[in-house]
């Protein structure tokens, strides 16, 4: 299934830069002014995951596929994006169709870079942005709730769910709190709120974008971001767009040199992607044999017909059984023939919930 991130920041902050790197492609325009990006430019990229290689080469694959995340240049937003000032309403309506928010921050200084408030001040960055984000559901929830509330009195289910789970959704935001921080009662509360594609529900990834001296262990900008992160509860990693630009143009032979000299273990892309699995708590499973390898994402707690139906909805319509080995079990043992002679293939059914790393066969009618 892969996940679709937005990227967004103010303007000047490294989105564009950072977007050209991660999808390896010059689609968007980076220049050194506000408003650069008018549409949304998507990219899809591979996700690396040494485990794929490791089966294929195991299985004799003649083909690898690794697992998809989308990624979203979102246009910059300046103070009154709520009201519509700059690009406002275009930039809130591409943010509702994304799952995550990846805010890049500038966490660097340069002179010959222009900062839209002629100030590096990261957390200030953060905050004009999740303030008009905030803004935008306030006025949302102030015009949905009260009718929610009318119509619930009245004996209307559905109404009375969003009233309840959507009133403390408003509370949070009148309080200057987002939206992420409710927290609905049972599976309906849920639903409902899901369904209300709150701006400030989504959950944030923070991207420090450092110099390249700094990429190794950030710096004391980065860290204020760390610390802001914590408290939310959301996920932070530092970045430097200018290297994983530099890398980008590299052949892959000569990335992980590169990357030694300045005493990074992966690039920026690895630490985005790890990040963003924890974050929308997703993992991989591989499906193998001599025609692929392939690697799929689904959420983390679905069960085997879930997975299934990732490969095909008839997959999971028809679904019978699931034949799983895990993946240190396929490794060990050097396929599914021996895994199978030493009892590791299991037949899992219905309910089996899925672990990270399973290498997945299934039977369907």
């Amino acid at each position: 299934m892969g996940f679709r991130c937005g990227i967004v920041g103010l303007p000047n902050v490294g989105k564009s830069t950072l977007f050209n790197a991660l999808t390896e492609t010059a689609a968007a325009q980076a220049a050194n002014y506000p408003f650069c990006t008018i549409e949304p430019n998507v990219g899809n990229v591979a996700v690396p995951d040494p485990r794929l290689d490791r089966l294929a080469a195991i299985a004799g694959s003649a083909k690898i596929i690794a697992t998809q995340l989308g990624f979203v240049d979102i246009a910059g937003l300046v103070r009154g994006a709520s009201k519509g000032e700059g690009l406002g309403n275009q930039f809130l309506g591409n943010i509702r169709e994304v799952d995550a928010i990846v805010h890049v921050l500038r966490c660097f200084e340069n002179d010959d870079i222009q900062h839209v408030d002629n100030k590096v001040d990261p957390i200030a960055d953060a905050e004009t942005v999740e303030t008009e984000l905030m803004l935008a559901d306030l006025e949302s929830l102030e015009k949905r709730v009260p009718n929610l509330i009318k119509k619930g009195q009245q004996g209307d289910k559905e109404s009375k769910i969003g009233a309840s789970v959507l009133g403390q959704a408003l509370e949070l935001l009148r309080a200057g709190k987002p939206a992420r921080l409710t927290e609905p009662r049972d599976a309906e509360e849920k639903r409902v709120f899901d369904q209300a594609q709150l701006l400030t529900s989504k959950p944030v990834l923070y991207v420090c974008n450092v110099n390249e001296e700094d990429a190794a262990n950030g710096n004391a900008l980065s860290a204020r971001v760390f610390e802001k992160a914590k408290a939310e509860g959301a996920e932070a990693v530092v970045v430097s767009a200018a290297i994983e630009a530099e890398i980008a143009t590299m052949p892959p032979e000569e990335r992980g040199d590169f990357l030694a000299e300045l005493g990074l273990e992966e690039t920026g892309l690895a630490r985005v992607i790890t990040a963003g699995y924890k974050l929308l708590h997703l993992l991989t499973f591989f499906t193998v044999g001599p025609k692929e390898a392939r690697a799929w994402t689904v959420h983390t707690g679905a069960t085997a017909p879930e997975a299934a139906g990732e490969i095909h909805s008839d997959f999971e319509k028809g679904f019978i059984r699931a034949e799983t080995i895990a993946y240190d079990d396929y490794v060990a043992l050097g396929g599914e023939a021996r895994a199978r002679e030493a009892g590791k293939l299991r037949a899992e059914g219905k309910a089996y919930v899925v672990h990270d790393g399973d290498v997945m066969h299934f039977l369907h009618s």
